[in-house]
């Protein structure tokens, strides 16, 4: 398959404006996610898909390849279709990167390429041990044979029967047939994506039926949400750094 990696990364985030810009150990947050991307061996190629100037300036001047799109677009997904339609060519399938995951590892981007053999649509999940309560942490559950059956903020499952049942943290990675992707940007909006503010439901709401798999990744992966959140992963790079664990 022919799989092209887009890192969809707007400036104005109501939570954490210029979060793609923030400092993590002398680089833009969207240069270490760029480089670890890079570094799968499943995608031909890479691209920041963005709607600001300064973000586009980084990432090219850093020698990534970015395009702009549309600073009226709903999501990342969205922006993620208008910059494959930008970019041009043939492409089977796309992988949206989210750009505040800079601890990505590309063991995990290649584990959804390999979903996509399957599916139409995937993602990935892994253990949750604590914080349970967080709604910055997004939770998911799942069928028996590997499809989502919910994502959401609020804690699930429900242990009322205390079954020694595992939790499932979503992370944040997708992957989508470039066929698929098209469709996706066509389906109305749906009740509980817009309740929950997660818009994967759309596509569950809607009767489609996505790829999800526990990854066999074991590097820490934490979504800069807040300026805390930040601050964790810079001592995490720093380490890194400091060990020469750090290859980037």
């Amino acid at each position: 398959m022919k799989i092209l990696g887009i890192i969809p990364a707007r400036y104005g985030s109501s939570r954490f404006p210029g979060k793609p810009l923030a400092d993590i150990c002398g680089k833009p947050m969207i240069i270490h996610v760029l480089n670890r991307a890079k570094r799968s061996s499943k995608l031909f190629d890479v691209i920041a898909a963005t709607d600001d100037a300064r973000i586009f300036d980084c990432v090219t001047e850093a020698g990534g390849r970015a395009v702009m799109t549309d600073s009226n677009l709903p999501n990342g997904t969205a922006r993620c279709e208008q910059a494959l339609r930008i970019y041009g060519g043939e492409f089977d399938a796309v992988i949206n990167i989210q750009g505040d995951e800079p601890l990505l590892d590309p063991l995990m981007i290649d584990e959804v390429c390999g979903l996509l053999e399957e599916g139409e649509c995937a993602t990935l999940c892994r253990e949750l041990h604590d914080d349970f309560g967080n709604p910055n942490i997004v939770k998911t559950v799942m069928t028996q044979d590997g499809h989502a059956l919910y994502f959401s903020r609020s804690l699930i499952p429900y242990k009322r029967n205390k079954i020694d049942l595992p939790v499932y943290q979503h992370i944040g990675i997708y992957g989508y047939r470039a066929d698929f992707l098209k469709k996706y940007v066509s389906l109305s909006d749906t009740p509980l994506s817009m309740a929950e503010s997660l818009e994967q439901l759309k596509i569950l709401e809607h009767g489609y039926k996505m790829k999800i798999k526990v990854t066999e990744s074991k590097a820490e992966s934490i979504g800069v949400d807040t300026p805390e959140d930040l601050e964790r992963v810079r001592e995490i790079i720093n380490a890194e750094i400091q060990t020469g664990s750090n290859n980037q």
